[in-house]
């Protein structure tokens, strides 16, 4: 196992009770719960910016002209 870096975090209590019931019903660590948690979410967050990153050639759409053409086929 990689070495690992210690951290305080302070949870709101609901969401700790939540974890640790969680951790427990896995058998798994509250830290392994988090860090898989952050994992995924960094690499939406990845996902997201690499989609971004290549439309951003894309032509920009002005609203109005967005908001018509849906209106024109039914779906707005």
């Amino acid at each position: 196992m990689p070495s690992q870096k210690r951290a305080t975090v302070y949870f709101d209590p609901t969401l700790h009770r939540a974890l640790q019931i969680k951790a427990a019903s896995t058998e798994r660590s509250l830290s392994d719960l988090v860090n898989a948690a952050i994992r995924t979410s960094l690499a939406e967050d990845a996902e997201d910016l690499a989609a971004f990153a290549a439309r951003a050639k894309e032509p920009s759409l002005p609203f109005e002209g967005v908001l018509r053409n849906l209106k024109r086929r039914g779906k707005l």
